[in-house]
């Protein structure tokens, strides 16, 4: 059985059979009308969760079963590749077993708006890879999408019960969520951010083992084979990536399914194990990953990232006095060079993985996502010449359905103009570039008063070099 499985802990099954389970299930079911909201992340908890409600409610008369239960899962865009193939595989089954049984049951797919994405983020805003301290992805690529569908069921409904796997064995930072947010005398919990989402989480008193003893021994109801996943399990070294509806949920361990561009660990032990047992085609994500976990190294960040913050403005690291050390930036988001070679590596990784996979259709990044970085390329960082689809060009041979902008969009011939002026005059050319940009996107409007803020926004950005600034905080110093 799974390596994760331990021998030494009492089951749950020694003091509560599944038919007790049932009883709690069915009773909470028919309580009222507020729908169920499932979190299924394809992964043993979830499954267990989705497994065993399944089978209290088949217990009920059909006229019983008419209370919607969704069935939600969420798709980053960026999820591993094995992980997602299996889990579209049991959502399909799931949605035909509905049908097919009379069941309530019915699959939600969420994903991330395309500005929310994670490759509009990092290579278009240039967002660099996340990590512990600045994990700026779990919120647009998992809770926003999530809460989206969950606040649409309130809106309409009143209140609505989300269902999650989430086990008190996981660790004693879970046991203790669950146990500061359950209500008295009820198998429900608060929702810590939306005051009308309850949380009922039915296993949470299982341990790993009666996870996989519910799953091996009690056949699934929408036909998969629970010892596929264990084998997935064994092939990956993996724990589960938990199905994340607010920012209290941990993220999984070092070993973990999940988004296959996870830096927040140093290395992705599940894909390398993949990889090992004959995953060859997973070989240039991983590359890429690993590129990005360089880009985070301390050493690294003045050859990757830009010395101004996001918002434009040059910060130092302070001394116990609270004093700027002058040359120690703390740096922002990705070049915009470094931006343009991780989505030819983007790129490149695709096309391999097509190669390898033959017949494959892997989309690493979608077309939507294209057209948004370019989009914002060209409107925020300043790229008259226009580069992305000469870019996607070079990579893949091919072109996509381009939109040609209709307001005059500056070109590559006067970009090298604006920098002879600015050389000649010593200004910032990223400045005048920023300034022409505002007034051109106000162009041919009847109301231009948004143009002031914009203007006002660009001065305030700071403009000094590397060593200017430098300077300026050492003066600051002596006084």
């Amino acid at each position: 059985m799974a390596s994760e499985i331990s021998s030494c802990e009492s089951s749950i099954f020694e003091h509560k059979d599944i038919e007790e389970f049932c009883q709690e299930i069915q009773n909470l079911y028919l309580r009222d009308n507020r729908p169920w909201i499932i979190g299924y992340s394809g992964g043993k908890d979830s499954t267990a969760t989705l497994q065993l409600i399944w089978h209290a409610l088949a217990k009920l008369a059909p006229e019983k079963r008419e209370k919607r239960v969704y069935v939600v899962s969420s798709d980053t865009l960026v999820e591993n590749p094995v992980m997602m193939d299996y889990l579209n595989n049991s959502l399909q089954k799931i949605n035909d077993a509905s049908i097919q049984q009379k069941m309530p049951f019915q699959v939600i797919a969420v994903k991330p708006e395309i500005e929310d994405s994670f490759w509009v983020n990092l290579i278009g805003k240039g967002y660099p890879a996340p990590s512990k301290s600045f994990r700026w992805c779990t919120e647009r690529l998992k809770i926003r999408p999530t809460n989206r569908f969950i606040l649409d069921q309130v809106a309409e409904y009143g209140e609505v019960i989300i269902v999650l796997g989430v086990r008190k064995s996981e660790s004693a930072n879970r046991e203790q969520t669950i146990n500061l947010h359950k209500i008295n005398d009820s198998p429900l919990s608060r929702h810590t951010h939306l005051p009308q989402a309850y949380v009922y989480t039915p296993i949470e008193d299982f341990n790993v083992n009666d996870v996989w003893d519910f799953l091996l021994n009690k056949e699934s109801p929408w036909g998969v084979d629970n010892r596929d996943l264990l084998t997935l399990y064994e092939d990956a070294s993996a724990a589960e990536s938990p199905f994340v509806i607010d920012d209290t949920t941990p993220p999984a361990g070092n070993s973990r399914f999940g988004c296959w561009v996870c830096t927040v660990v140093t290395k992705d032990k599940t894909m390398e194990s993949l990889i090992e047992k004959g995953e060859d085609w997973l070989k240039p994500l991983n590359e890429l990953r690993d590129f990005l976990s360089e880009t985070q190294i301390l050493e690294n960040k003045p050859k990757f990232r830009d010395y101004r913050r996001m918002n434009g403005k040059i910060q130092f690291k302070k001394d116990k006095d609270g004093n700027a050390i002058p040359g120690q930036f703390i740096y922002g988001p990705y070049k915009f060079e470094i931006c343009k070679e991780i989505l030819r590596k983007l790129l490149k990784a695709q096309k391999e993985i097509r190669k390898i996979k033959s017949g494959s259709k892997y989309n690493l990044i979608l077309p939507e996502e294209l057209h948004e970085i370019r989009r914002i390329w060209q409107m925020e960082k300043g790229d008259w010449g226009d580069s992305l689809p000469k870019i996607y060009k070079e990579i893949t041979g091919t072109d996509l359905d381009w939109i040609k902008d209709d307001l005059g969009m500056f070109t590559k011939k006067d970009q090298k103009i604006l920098e002879e002026i600015c050389l000649k005059h010593e200004i910032p050319l990223r400045l005048v570039s920023k300034l022409l940009e505002a007034e051109r996107q106000v162009q041919g409007m009847s109301r231009r008063s948004s143009v002031h803020s914009k203007i006002e926004s660009i001065l305030s950005e700071d403009w000094h070099t590397k060593e200017e600034a430098s300077q300026k905080a050492k003066e600051n110093q002596k006084y």
